[in-house]
């Protein structure tokens, strides 16, 4: 692996966030500085968040700031929950399984560099 960008998880964050900015063009202009920042904010974090650990030198940052990017996962399925109430013109539904995906593999990764707590005997 050459870095971060050869993550399928990275590369389906992206995908995601690309997903909202595209989704939050739809959203009425009164919601520039509202739900339209907030998704995509939350949206970028969860890429930026797995690139970011990824470049840090120890496994113990890097789980942080994976749990920082499920923070912002989690935020961004309520984010677009509430899309879907307000707004149930707006199509969220492919955004929504993209997201749950991301995050789905998020919690693999994060099991996956944790030590496991279990002694064999």
């Amino acid at each position: 692996m050459k870095g971060f960008e050869d993550l399928e998880v990275w590369q389906m964050a992206m995908s995601t966030a690309e997903a909202v900015y595209r989704l939050s063009d739809g959203l009425p202009k009164a919601e520039l500085y509202g739900l339209t920042s907030q998704l995509r904010r939350a949206a970028v974090s969860i890429a930026a968040n797995i690139a970011e650990g990824y470049a840090r030198s120890g496994r113990k940052e890097y789980l942080q700031f994976l749990s920082i990017a499920q923070g912002s996962q989690a935020e961004l399925t309520t984010l677009l929950l509430l899309v879907k109430r307000i707004y149930p013109e707006i199509e969220v539904e492919v955004v929504l399984e993209s997201n749950a995906r991301v995050g789905r593999m998020l919690t693999r990764l994060r099991q996956s560099l944790t030590p496991s707590n279990t002694t064999s005997t």
